[in-house]
């Protein structure tokens, strides 16, 4: 089941991927992608020439081995080109609030935010005032970029959430959790007109793997072209 949601996730990046790119093209019939990247240098506004890879081995064992804190490990930010792209995991343990209690809130200066959710539940609550703002000091993470924290206010949005489902919350929304009584975990996109990500992050324990190839239908393996047919 889980490994079903995050091909359905990895679907959805592209779906965010083609959404946001206005000038990429793809390569010129007979043109053949090289991975890993080639040594020339892309010049600021080219799209990648190549793809790149996040496989659930890599995520599973991001989430095995990473500190508890800060529960969202950016796997990697990619430059498409005219914006980059950061792709997440974050895994959230239960909230323990009281009956009562105000609900935390971030927002992002310049990073929307896409959750799939993977497994687990809980109660996300968006948009409306952000009361308490207290804007992010010192240097801005590498998740979100420049950001702030605060409470739900008036006009706000509480629902239930789990697996399956999407959330898209655009920049400067407030967005918080509530009702954990396990854990939450989720893929979070994050596209990055402003660049305000690192560009070429890639989360420390991400393991240093390339997914095995296998031979391109009609094309073969790589940049070899298909072996022709044997009398």
């Amino acid at each position: 089941m889980k490994e079903g949601m995050i091909g359905a996730a990895t679907a959805l990046a592209a779906v965010v991927i083609y959404g946001v790119v206005t000038g990429a093209q793809a390569p010129a019939q007979g043109q053949a992608a090289v991975y890993p990247p080639p040594a020339v240098k892309i010049q600021p506004g080219d799209a990648p020439a190549y793809a790149f890879d996040i496989t659930k081995a890599e995520i599973d064992y991001v989430i095995k081995n990473a500190p508890a804190n800060p529960p969202d490990r950016q796997l990697r930010v990619v430059d498409m080109g005219k914006y980059n792209l950061g792709v997440g995991i974050v895994h959230r343990g239960p909230t323990n609030e009281k009956p009562g209690d105000p609900v935390p809130v971030l927002w992002h200066d310049y990073t929307p935010e896409i959750y799939y959710i993977t497994s687990g539940s809980g109660v996300l609550t968006t948009g409306g005032v952000i009361l308490n703002q207290r804007p992010g000091q010192g240097v801005p993470n590498t998740m979100n970029g420049p950001s702030g924290s605060g409470t739900a206010g008036p006009g706000s949005y509480s629902r239930r959430v789990g697996p399956g489902d999407i959330i898209i919350i655009p920049n400067k929304v407030a967005h918080g959790w509530s009702g954990v009584t396990d854990h939450i975990e989720y893929l979070s996109y994050r596209p990055d007109p402003d660049r305000v990500l690192p560009a070429g992050w890639v989360y420390p324990l991400l393991l240093k793997t390339v997914p095995p190839q296998v031979p391109t239908p009609g094309v073969g393996r790589g940049n070899a072209p298909a072996a022709p047919p044997r009398d």
